[in-house]
C-alpha cells in the first residue's frame, strides 16, 4: 500500500484543537517504554494532560514501565476510544517524547492535573509516584476531520505550540 504525502494541511491552531479533543476522548492510555536490554514494554494507565500536551500518570515505581523510564526516558503513548468499531470513522493520537518520575513541585502540579480530571482521586498513597511525558511530537488521526487513513505529524514546541511536519495518507493501489 503506497503512502501519499501531502503538503496541504490544516492551520496549527486547528491541529492543536484537534489534539486536545483527541486527548479528551479517553481517560486511558497505552504507555510504551524500552527496557535497559532494548525490549519493548507496554502498560495501560489512566492519564491527565496539560496545556503543553504533557501527559501525566500515577504509577508504582517498582512497575516495569517505571523502571524502564528511569533507565531510558524515551516513551510513546497512544490514546484512543476503545469503543470504536472497525469500518467507522476512527480517531486517536500518538505522543512521543521523554518521560520521568516527578518530585517536589512538579509532582504537585501533576497531581493537580490528575485530580482535576479524576474527581474521585484522593491521593495520599506513598507507594505511587507521578510521571510526566514531555511531548516533542504527536501523530494525529481523525478520519472525519483529516480524511480516511490519514495521519498528521506535528512537532510540539515551547508553550505547547504545534508545528505541522507531515501528512501521510495510506492509499490503496490502483
Amino acid at each position: 500500500m503506497p503512502i501519499s504525502r501531502a503538503a496541504k494541511h490544516p492551520p496549527a491552531t486547528r491541529l492543536a484543537a484537534l489534539a486536545r479533543r483527541l486527548l479528551e476522548a479517553s481517560t486511558l492510555c497505552a504507555i510504551a517504554t524500552v527496557s535497559p536490554g532494548g525490549r519493548a514494554h507496554i502498560n495501560t494507565a489512566y492519564f491527565a494532560w496539560g496545556p503543553e500536551f504533557e501527559i501525566v500518570w500515577w504509577s508504582a515505581p517498582q512497575a516495569q514501565h517505571s523502571r524502564n523510564v528511569r533507565a531510558n526516558a524515551s516513551v510513546a503513548i497512544a490514546v484512543f476510544r476503545s469503543t470504536q468499531t472497525w469500518g467507522g470513522l476512527d480517531r486517536g493520537i500518538q505522543l512521543f517524547g521523554r518521560a520521568r518520575e516527578l518530585r517536589g513541585r512538579a509532582s504537585l502540579d501533576a497531581e493537580r492535573l490528575y485530580a482535576a480530571r479524576f474527581k474521585s482521586y484522593e491521593g495520599g498513597d506513598d507507594a505511587y509516584r507521578f510521571y510526566r511525558l514531555r511531548t516533542a511530537r504527536m501523530k494525529l488521526f481523525d478520519e472525519r476531520m483529516l480524511g480516511g487513513a490519514t495521519f498528521v505529524t506535528v512537532a510540539v514546541g515551547p508553550a505547547g505550540r504545534v508545528r505541522w511536519e507531515k501528512t501521510e495518507s495510506y492509499v490503496g493501489e490502483d
